[in-house]
């Protein structure tokens, strides 16, 4: 969401419904390794996700789908790519490219306890950095977009109180 890795023509506020954003993939590669593994996001049955929605360019339009695929699919495959509805900030209703948690994947961790979540994003760091960066940053995006999340702000401030702890 706040690193889409592309030129896009236009972003937007969305809401997905029926899917709400968790740590819930076991990461062995970003940020974890297979020994000492992170936590990533992924999109889970229930609820809403709020976040923004990049409209893909025309120009370029293959590259950028071989480039989504490759990063999301293609690497691990603990995610789904599916077309779903979206909501638009503006009121339109869109068709969306959404990437949902592969709950059959062997790295899908699902609802963990709170403490061994934070336990996990405290250590885990991988190619692209560590997980406590990327939860810090996750965080901080939604709420430069005025959103908040409950239960993403929990984690990190478990994750901090373990860190001081």
């Amino acid at each position: 969401m706040w690193n889409p890795g592309f030129a896009t023509p236009e972003t937007q506020a969305a809401r997905l419904h029926g899917w709400h954003r968790a740590f819930c993939i076991y990461s062995e590669h970003y940020r974890g390794t297979p020994q000492k593994p992170g936590l990533i996001l992924g999109l889970l049955p229930g609820g809403a996700c709020r976040g923004l929605a990049h409209r893909l360019p025309r120009a370029g339009y293959d590259a950028v789908r071989r480039y989504l695929w490759t990063r999301e699919i293609d690497n691990d495959g603990v995610y789904k790519e599916e077309i779903r509805p979206i909501h638009l900030h503006d009121g339109r209703v869109v068709e969306a490219l959404v990437y949902l948690a592969d709950r059959r994947h062997r790295q899908f961790a699902g609802k963990l306890p709170a403490a061994k979540a934070a336990a996990l994003v405290r250590s885990g760091s991988g190619t692209t950095g560590t997980n406590v960066a990327y939860l810090r940053n996750t965080v901080a995006h939604l709420r430069e977009l005025g959103l908040r999340d409950r239960t993403l702000e929990e984690l990190a401030r478990r994750v901090e109180a373990g860190s001081r702890g």
